[in-house]
Order: structure tokens, then C-alpha cells, then sequence
């Protein structure tokens, strides 16, 4: 009798056969099919041109669990001095009305089901154990015209040991409404966890939408970010990933420009050190005519750092007057640190603008010691051109309480200089 072979994916979730995926009681029949897929799904390994420079290993062969225990959080620490925020939290997946805010301006919808019952692609074995073992589900709602006078801050925080985090966030932003989100990944523990946080995000026609990811988590946590962004006609979308730390962190951003007269805005700053490795993929679809989409994404690897970028950009045969532009450039701060980039253009129309660029290096020598003529120490001095490398990234964070934070953030930690 031959012995049938488990993927590795089943093996995987043993633990989490006790949970029923929050997606469940919407979607039966699609939980049960992603159990079903997961028979004969593996994880990707670097033999696959997507995961070419990633190695899920260190995510696959442990033994995580998924727990819904109540803990104690102080949130105050991890709020954003002056940004007078609307709280959403979630504690190892799992929402906590507790520690959210009470009320949120009116136009405002927060449920625990998904809005435009849309889900997700599964698109790889990643996904599909989100879909069959999901841990909870936010979805928001911002109504039509509404323009909201502070932002909405959203704070993932993971404190149990090997603790898996699953959560789904849906934000429906109507037609003409003005929102700013933020959105924090934070450990309080030096133990091993792992975070694969889902993000739906429909911008309607005329919304304009500005998301800020602040990603600071300790060198054991594990962070993976889907992203799904459709944005339709005159719609006007804004991201800043801003990666502090983490010891693995992939950021997948897929934005479907679904009509005209869209801008679309994409940009990154990474500082990988230690053994951190963080990993960018950007995918822009530009479908229909007359849209902007630009990508500005830095990082800084230092010791044995290693950072990855993959952007796409992708126009379709009616998407004239398309004009897209991407950009890549990299330091390497120490001789063991690595980077991977690859930007790509793939074009189907002929009337477009369409430019992408990659630069990695290291520090100018002379202008290094320019600054060390003038009696700034080596240390300082390599801060300081670390500092200008990344500012123009840095200021395009809008909110002013934003940038001050997560400017702060980098000084605490030495990585620049001011």
C-alpha cells in the first residue's frame, strides 16, 4: 500500500483546525474549497521567479498557532503624537472593540462583515490558508462625499509566542470622499510570530485615499502584506510603506486602475540590517486611458541585510496616454549586505510615456569625506548622507504628524541624522 504524501500546507495548519476562518459564515463553500486546494498546495520556493529571492522556510517550517486569548495592550505608546486618530485595533488577528474607539465621524461604517462581498485572489498557498483559516474581519466604509477630518489609524499588535495573525481589512471608499489611513504593525514580544494581514481597498470615482504602513517589528516577526487596490475613474490613490523593522517581511501591492483620469502614487523606504530581509512586489495595472502612476521606492541594507524589489507595471492595449514612471535606488551600507531589483515594464498601447530606473551603491566616498573635513565624525556623517538619500521619500508623507513620527522612529534607532 503506497502511503499518500501531505503537502506541506496541510501540515502547516494542523494546529489551526480548531478555528473556523472568520470568513466562514459569508463564505461557506469558498472556506471549504481553500481547505480542499490546500491538499495539493506547497509553498513557493526560490526556484519560483515570484519568490526568486525570498525564502518562505522560515515561515514554513514552524509550528505557529492562532489564539484568541484576551491580553492586556497598552495602545498608548504606539499612538501617533498629534494625529488625533479613530482607532481600529487588532491583537494577534483578532479585533478588539475594547481597545477601538468608541464612535468615528459620521459617514463612517465599521462592520465585521465584508461590505461589497468581494474576496480576495488566492493566488498562491499564502493567500489560500488565509482564505480557510482567516482570524477576523474589518471592513470600513467611508460614504459618499464625506470628507473626514482625522484619520483612522489601524494597529495590528502580536503578543503570543509563535502566535499566527490572519486578519482581513475592507475599506470601501465612496464616490468623492477624502480618507487618510495609517496603519501600524507592532510586537511586543521578542518571540517568534507571524502576521499575513489582506487588504480590499475599493477608491470610487473622484476619492482620494492616503494610506501610510509604518512597519516596526522585532528581528523574530514575520510580516506579509496582501494588497488588492482597484481605483476607478478620476480617483486619486496614495501609498507610503515605510519598513522600520522586521526580520521577514514581503509587501505584495497589486493596484488595478479600473478608469480614467486616475493617479496613482506608490512609495517605499526600507532598511534592512542584522538579518533582516524586507521584500517589496508592486504590481500597477493600467487599464483604461489618461492615468498617472509613479513609484519611488529607496533602501538602506546594512550588516547582512537583504532587500528585494520587483515592480510591475503593466498597460493594457487601451490604455493610451498612459504615463508611468518607476524608480529603484539602493545603498549598500556594509559589504555583506545584498539587494535584488528588478523593475519591469510591459506595454501593449503606443502612445504612452512610460520610464523605469534601478540604482544600487554605496555611500559617496567623497562626499564622506567632505563631511569628516568639517569635523562631523564618520558615524554622523554616513547618517547624514543616509539622511538626504531618503528624504525626498520621506516627504511624501502628507500628514506632517506622520512623517514627524516615523522621522523619530529612525533617529531613535540611529538609522539617520538630524
Amino acid at each position: 500500500m503506497v502511503e499518500e504524501k501531505i503537502s506541506k500546507s496541510i501540515e502547516f495548519c494542523k494546529s489551526f483546525e480548531g478555528h473556523r476562518s472568520a470568513l466562514y459564515h459569508q463564505f461557506p463553500d469558498v472556506v471549504a474549497n481553500a481547505k480542499d486546494a490546500l491538499q495539493t498546495l506547497d509553498f513557493p520556493t526560490t526556484r519560483s521567479e515570484e519568490w526568486k529571492y525570498t525564502r518562505t522556510t522560515r515561515i514554513s517550517n514552524e509550528a505557529w498557532n492562532i489564539s484568541n486569548v484576551p491580553s492586556s495592550i497598552d495602545i498608548q505608546p504606539s499612538l501617533i503624537p498629534d494625529l488625533n486618530a479613530h482607532c481600529i485595533v487588532f491583537v494577534n488577528g483578532f479585533f478588539r472593540q475594547d481597545l477601538s474607539s468608541p464612535s468615528f465621524e459620521e459617514g463612517v461604517k465599521i462592520s465585521q462583515t465584508l461590505q461589497e462581498n468581494l474576496l480576495p485572489d488566492a493566488v498562491n498557498v499564502f493567500q489560500t490558508i488565509h482564505t480557510a483559516y482567516c482570524t477576523d474581519v474589518i471592513s470600513i466604509g467611508i460614504e459618499k462625499n464625506v470628507q473626514l477630518k482625522n484619520p483612522i489609524h489601524i494597529l495590528h499588535f502580536n503578543d503570543v509566542a509563535l502566535g499566527c495573525a490572519m486578519p482581513l481589512v475592507e475599506v470601501i471608499a465612496e464616490v468623492g470622499c477624502q480618507v487618510h489611513f495609517v496603519e501600524s504593525f507592532i510586537s511586543t514580544i521578542e518571540e517568534k510570530t507571524f502576521s499575513h494581514r489582506q487588504l480590499l481597498l475599493n477608491v470610487h470615482e473622484n476619492a482620494i485615499v492616503h494610506f501610510d504602513k509604518i512597519q516596526s517589528q522585532s528581528d523574530n516577526h514575520f510580516l506579509l502584506n496582501d494588497e488588492q487596490v482597484s481605483v476607478a475613474s478620476n480617483g486619486n490613490f496614495t501609498v507610503n510603506t515605510i519598513t522600520i523593522d522586521g526580520g521577514w517581511v514581503r509587501n505584495n501591492l497589486h493596484i488595478s486602475l479600473d478608469g480614467q483620469n486616475i493617479e496613482a502614487n506608490l512609495n517605499g523606504v526600507f532598511f534592512p540590517r542584522n538579518k533582516q530581509l524586507v521584500d517589496n512586489h508592486t504590481k500597477v495595472d493600467h487599464r483604461f486611458p489618461h492615468c498617472n502612476s509613479n513609484e519611488l521606492y529607496k533602501g538602506l541594507m546594512d550588516d547582512q541585510g537583504s532587500g528585494v524589489f520587483n515592480g510591475k507595471v503593466f498597460v493594457h492595449p487601451d490604455a493610451q496616454k498612459t504615463n508611468a514612471f518607476q524608480s529603484n535606488a539602493n545603498i549598500l551600507l556594509s559589504d555583506d549586505a545584498q539587494m535584488n531589483t528588478k523593475p519591469e515594464l510591459e506595454i501593449y498601447a503606443d502612445d504612452v510615456k512610460c520610464s523605469h530606473g534601478t540604482t544600487t551603491g554605496q555611500l559617496d566616498e567623497s562626499a564622506l569625506f567632505y563631511l569628516k573635513a568639517r569635523g562631523i565624525g564618520e558615524e554622523n556623517a554616513r547618517k547624514l548622507l543616509a539622511t538626504a538619500f531618503i528624504n525626498d521619500v520621506l516627504l511624501k508623507i502628507s500628514n506632517n504628524a506622520v512623517r514627524d513620527f516615523v522621522t523619530k522612529e529612525l533617529v531613535d534607532r540611529s538609522l539617520i541624522f538630524i
